[in-house]
């Protein structure tokens, strides 16, 4: 095979585009890996809670009770804020959104992706000991904190439904939760604590870990630029900093970048995104955080990474490409401070990233309907740390006529007509 020729090139280097590529490469395929950076896991992919969410059976969807939605209204919520120069843009996205978050949509929603949600840890773990670095995933759980009884109460409902599907937690009163997180300062109702999600400490190293794999086992991994892909007789051709790169076969993974590349060849997915800002902070004295911890009624999270204790926001509405407005991270830190013993900020300004969402919150994941060799495998909302791993390997499925390990149509393209 020529140097520059291949049988599959991956358009994007975040963790669903490494494992797309690996998984195919152990199915014998060829794989060219592309991105803009030439570097893996530095954007969407980095900035995260760092957890493995095999036990969120039920999707992020838009609430619909009024309290909720009057403070979302406002902007009188730390878990979620807008941008007001954004709202042409993404308010009709956040009418599907809501449309599509009713009761029996959301149950479809769950359905669909229960068999990727509970199979993420193991395909996780997998990958984790072929690339050789056990130390990046702990098996802690997380930790979901209520001040309110009202809201505790809802949780422990969603509980006992999720333990339907085979979810296992302890529910933690002040006692418990002093005895798992004695560091923690608060008047609590009470917790729960996820015990099956894995942890990890370091996403965008975990990343850089799946890419230097797929690169010890012979792929390639350059530096190209995904909107010069074009449509070839035989395939599809990109530039890149080998030169063109032609494969039979082109699969679109560049999370929220990823219309740049379906845009232009005519899809109108409905593709918006929730921006997210992290920043770490080092710990005061001796104090320890053993768990990711949710301060559910306060809109953020802790998590005990390598580089420091990562608070990490909730989700903002605005243009992709906008300038960061990290509101968020100025509204939760003092709130976190009085959580948690927390020192001086790590980084000079909080990182933001982008998730890219659909409106029913679940990936596209399948071929292209009207360009032969073409796939896709974005839209992982939340939970793209979770599912790259699984979603790699339906996709890889799906592409080398295996039988899919679950029913890949509620994830094609055709959903949105």
């Amino acid at each position: 095979m020529k140097r520059n020729e291949t049988d599959v090139v991956v358009l994007g280097a975040g963790i669903v585009g490494v494992c797309a590529a690996l998984h195919l490469q152990r199915r014998g395929r060829d794989v060219v890996l592309v991105d803009r950076n030439g570097t893996a896991g530095d954007e969407t992919s980095y900035g995260n809670a760092g957890l493995i969410e095999c036990a969120s059976v039920f999707p992020y969807m838009f609430p619909r009770d009024l309290g909720h939605l009057l403070r979302y209204a406002v902007n009188g919520s730390a878990d979620a804020h807008y941008q007001v120069s954004g709202i042409p843009e993404f308010l009709p996205w956040l009418v599907r959104y809501f449309l599509a978050s009713s009761p029996r949509r959301a149950a479809e929603t769950a359905k669909a992706a229960l068999p990727l949600i509970r199979r993420s840890l193991l395909e996780h773990e997998t990958l984790i000991a072929e690339a050789g670095v056990p130390e990046l995933l702990r098996k802690t759980g997380w930790i979901k904190l209520f001040r309110s009884p009202n809201s505790f109460g809802k949780a422990l409902g969603d509980l006992e439904r999720a333990r339907q599907f085979g979810v296992v937690a302890d529910v933690l009163d002040q006692r418990g939760i002093a005895e798992r997180e004695p560091n923690l300062t608060g008047d609590f109702t009470g917790a729960i604590h996820w015990l099956e999600p894995g942890s990890i400490p370091d996403p965008g190293g975990l990343v850089k870990a799946y890419a230097a794999l797929f690169s010890r086992r012979g792929g390639r991994f350059v530096k190209g630029d995904a909107r010069t892909l074009q449509q070839e007789e035989a395939g599809w051709r990109i530039a890149t900093e080998l030169g063109v790169v032609t494969a039979r076969e082109a699969v679109v993974a560049m999370g929220p970048w990823s219309d740049l590349v379906f845009k232009p060849l005519g899809y109108r997915f409905p593709l918006g995104v929730k921006r997210g800002y992290h920043i770490h902070l080092a710990p005061r004295g001796n104090a320890s955080l053993q768990h990711a911890v949710l301060d559910a009624d306060r809109g953020y999270l802790l998590a005990p990474m390598n580089r420091g204790i990562r608070l990490t926001t909730g989700a903002e509405f605005a243009r992709r490409d906008a300038p960061p407005s990290p509101v968020q991270v100025a509204q939760t830190l003092p709130m976190a401070r009085a959580l948690f013993p927390l020192g001086d900020t790590i980084e000079q300004q909080p990182w933001m990233g982008a998730r890219p969402c659909l409106p029913d919150m679940l990936p596209l994941i399948g071929r292209a309907p009207r360009h032969p060799g073409l796939w896709f495998d974005f839209g992982h909302q939340h939970h793209g740390l979770t599912l790259g791993p699984v979603t790699g390997r339906l996709l890889a499925e799906m592409m080398t006529g295996e039988q899919p390990l679950t029913d890949p149509r509620p994830f094609s393209a055709e959903r949105f007509g």
